[in-house]
């Protein structure tokens, strides 16, 4: 049972915390704007450009930002062109993946990792694909499904990932305080 609500819940987390449907949309909209607070990802006036591929992440991107640019006073557009910033649909998944094969395959140099780089700001970074489906597939948001191919790497970080949950979080926290973030 969630606990706040005493109602069924949707999401489990690894401390066995359990969210019904609407606490977990608070709990994803809550934690989407903490993160963009807490990097300076958006200040009041920008334009952020955003591309919509119609894959989970980007509509899910989508939702949140025009969510965003209610509460606060940044505008959004589908043109990069005319933007400050571009905001990346970019997961915890898709960092960790990043990382991980940087460090393998790659020197150690350039392994750096950060929710903002340069005009590039990562609303998503901090949420695992898990979280994000679900957020679409509750929102009843329209998606394009779409199977991404796996080398071995990818595949034995999710492997990884099945057997000790939080790994992903670990890898980018761990990056995070390499660099001075956390």
């Amino acid at each position: 049972m969630c606990k706040q609500c005493e109602t069924n819940p949707v999401y489990e987390f690894t401390n066995k915390r359990k969210l019904c449907v609407g606490c977990f949309i608070k709990y994803f909209q809550k934690k989407v704007f903490y993160t963009i607070r807490k990097f300076k990802m958006a200040h009041s006036g920008e334009i952020i450009g955003y591309k919509n591929n119609r894959n989970f992440r980007d509509v899910v991107l989508e939702d949140v930002l025009k969510i965003f640019s209610e509460k606060a006073n940044a505008k959004f557009t589908k043109s990069l062109k005319r933007a400050d910033k571009v905001a990346v649909s970019s997961s915890l998944d898709s960092e960790a993946d990043e990382i991980t094969h940087k460090l393998i395959k790659e020197s150690s140099k350039n392994l750096g990792f950060s929710p903002v780089e340069g005009k590039i700001i990562k609303p998503l970074c901090l949420f695992l694909d898990e979280e994000i489906l679900l957020y679409a597939k509750i929102k009843k948001l329209k998606f394009k499904t779409k199977k991404e191919k796996k080398d071995k790497i990818s595949s034995f970080v999710d492997e990884l990932e099945k057997k000790h949950p939080e790994i992903k979080r670990a890898i980018v926290n761990g990056m995070m305080k390499i660099e001075n973030l956390k």
